[in-house]
């Protein structure tokens, strides 16, 4: 099938609802989006999914929640504070900035179109600055973070007391970040407040290169796991000059977005440069020692680090299908029954009292184990056609025949295939499709 148009994505994700722009009655901010039901509910899990399968399902990674701001020596230490910045560029004619380095010709405003018109580049820093306590000053200036990692490696000897983990272990975290990009753009794709899902997993220096190829290989399979079309993901190593200052080596995961190939998830070897980095300025000992070899020395660090919004928007799209049934269009999102937002629609035939009645109770049986929404607006086959465009696996039908045999229709959004399920076999037989 032929991917959807950027266009098609960002109208379905407005018209029901999984997105809004922020402060839209006051005329919208910039990048800045809010997430509706449906969209809260497929960002939650999405994270969920995550947080399962690198923390729940596994022994060796516990997880952290740490503060949005941190002291200012933690950016010193890290590099953002220095080394943080994009170079930006105005146009003297219409004032329009960009980043430098993303432009197709560094000559030409993309805004205006005139050539020659852009400034001296100058370095910008994309981190938000703010102030703590009642009088701004030098002195109490703060950041937001742009990144989770750096509480993760301030409490790396923390959580290895607390937690008697020994190496090799992970530390997990999902949490919301900020950068001042220049220029934000591709709907939820890039934005300046975002939802990041990162962990940083801590080994010996020796066992570092095997760590980075089973993590690389492990965040692939875990899209993949999830549905994700393996034509539209792939992976690909960053060369020499594109590799960040801490990094012996990383790949990134991505995505064919309508726009292009594009970043999902970065994994990278960043050695022991935060550990080194954060030991040197704190002045605490951040060393491990490791007693079977006898020796103290700082771990080397791989990072898996993928944004939440980010997967959710993509998860999106490549659920995005249309097709013809029956001579009409239908537009259906194949979202893997984990993440999809509603799990199962109740639709009663008619509003009759004794239907609903009936509708109350089959809801009752599945609304403590799943997310599920009742629909009762409009003709049987719109309803269909609403869930499938929200990605509803199954829609459970009361019909009337349901008042003399005890059982509802459940309809598979995918196949379209109908099973007649007796009301009190509903709640197994949704168990074994939707595991919970």
């Amino acid at each position: 099938m032929a991917q959807p148009t950027f266009e098609q994505i960002v109208n379905l994700a407005k018209k029901r609802g999984f997105v809004f722009q922020a402060s839209e009655i006051y005329g919208g901010l910039r990048s800045a989006y809010d997430y509706g039901p449906l969209g809260a509910a497929l960002l939650r899990n999405v994270k969920d999914a995550w947080w399962r399968s690198m923390v729940q399902l596994r022994d060796d990674v516990v997880g952290l929640d740490s503060a949005v701001i941190q002291a200012p020596r933690v950016w010193e230490a890290s590099g953002h504070a220095a080394q943080f910045h994009d170079p930006l560029v105005e146009c003297t004619s219409c004032h329009s900035r960009h980043r430098l380095d993303k432009l197709d010709d560094p000559e030409r405003c993309p805004a205006c179109g005139l050539r020659g018109s852009f400034t001296e580049s100058r370095d910008f820093n994309l981190m938000f600055s703010t102030h703590m306590g009642p009088v701004a000053g030098e002195g109490n200036l703060v950041y937001l973070r742009p990144e989770t990692a750096q509480g993760i490696f301030i409490n790396f000897e923390n959580v290895r007391r607390v937690s008697r983990r020994k190496l090799p272990f992970g530390i997990a975290q999902l949490g919301k970040s900020f950068r001042n990009e220049i220029t934000p753009g591709q709907f939820v794709f890039r934005t300046r407040e975002f939802e990041q899902m990162e962990m940083e997993f801590f080994t010996r220096p020796e066992e570092a290169g095997q760590w980075f190829d089973y993590w690389v290989e492990e965040r692939r399979a875990w899209y993949l796991d999830l549905g994700m079309r393996a034509a539209n993901l792939r992976l690909r190593a960053h060369e020499g000059g594109e590799l960040a200052h801490y990094a012996a080596a990383t790949y990134d995961v991505e995505y064919r977005f309508p726009w292009g190939w594009d970043e999902l998830e970065g994994i990278a070897n960043r050695t022991d440069f935060d550990l080194r980095r954060h030991s040197e300025f704190s002045g605490k000992d951040l060393t491990y020692f490791d007693q079977a070899a006898g020796k103290r020395f700082f771990p080397h660090v791989i990072e898996p680090a993928a944004g939440a919004t980010r997967a959710a928007f993509a998860f999106l799209i490549d659920a995005y299908h249309q097709e013809i049934v029956r001579g009409s269009a239908r537009t259906v999102l194949r979202l893997d029954s984990r993440l999809a937002p509603v799990k199962a629609a109740v639709l009663p035939l008619s509003k009759k009292p004794d239907l609903v009645e009936v509708v109350e109770r089959v809801a009752g049986l599945l609304r403590p184990r799943w997310d599920i929404e009742v629909d009762v607006t409009q003709a049987i086959g719109r309803r269909y056609r609403r869930q499938d465009e929200i990605g509803t696996p199954y829609c459970v039908t009361v019909d009337f025949d349901t008042l003399d045999d005890q059982a509802v229709t459940v309809r598979d959004r995918d196949t379209m295939a109908q099973d007649r399920i007796g009301i009190d076999a509903l709640a197994g037989y949704m168990a074994d499709r939707l595991g919970g």
